[in-house]
């Protein structure tokens, strides 16, 4: 019995770490933890009212995916992406995307394609009713899921990291301008004009959606943000 409850602990410790790092995303892409700043465990743990290795663990991962980076006997860095950063992101996406998404477009069935519209119909939920971590993450899994139909799990892999490196900052002061429901809606058409086999269409609305996100990402840097930065809330 003993084994169980330390496996039924780890569990528990694990989902607190989840939790955490939900938390810290979710005040990433609120502005709420600004690029270039530093901020310690025990500080983010303070104001979720948790203990610090969670936080340490979860800051951890997002240090995994590029988002924070360790700063030594200080806490951790937030990432700042340069403009020029970000463009050359948005090019080697579209270098992949756009080409990969014609050939998905004549080799994947209706069947297939199909599956991933509720998917897309979450995205625009999401932005209309002003879920940004439920956006993000129906945004992912949707793009993901699609470009997994052309078999090359390194593309997957690759186009992954491109968008954890190139993650949206101040989305709220987009969100609240009513910004980031076209962009969602663009899912939906990409997945008709794909069913509809029209592989040129297909790729010519993949590449304006990236450059879409990319200037509602340049916007959303200058987007005031109405949440006070630094304040992450009284508990997890």
């Amino acid at each position: 019995m003993g084994d169980l409850k330390q496996h039924s602990l780890i569990k528990a410790q694990e989902r607190l770490r989840d939790q955490v790092g939900h938390a810290l995303r979710a005040a990433l892409i609120a502005g709420e933890l600004r690029p270039g700043s530093v901020y310690s465990a025990p500080g983010l743990a303070a104001e979720l009212g948790v203990s610090a290795t969670p936080v340490r663990e979860a800051m951890l991962d997002l240090a995994r995916e590029g988002l924070v980076e360790p700063v030594r006997n200080k806490g951790f860095r937030i990432t700042e992406v340069s403009e020029r950063d970000l463009d050359q992101y948005t090019e080697l996406r579209t270098m992949i995307e756009v080409p990969t998404i014609g050939r998905i477009t004549k080799t994947a069935t209706a069947e297939q394609l199909e599956e991933l519209r509720p998917i897309a119909q979450e995205i625009v939920t999401s932005a209309r009713e002003h879920n940004l971590i439920g956006y993000l993450e129906a945004d992912r899994r949707f793009h993901l899921t699609l470009l997994g139909l052309a078999g090359n799990e390194r593309l997957v892999e690759t186009v992954g990291d491109l968008r954890k490196r190139s993650r949206l900052y101040g989305l709220t002061g987009l969100d609240e301008a009513g910004k980031l429901v076209s962009s969602a809606e663009e899912h939906l058409e990409l997945l008709d004009l794909m069913i509809s086999g029209d592989a040129k269409a297909a790729e010519a609305c993949m590449r304006r959606h990236l450059g879409h996100v990319r200037s509602l990402w340049a916007q959303g840097r200058d987007e005031p943000v109405g949440r006070t930065p630094g304040r992450l809330g009284s508990g997890v």
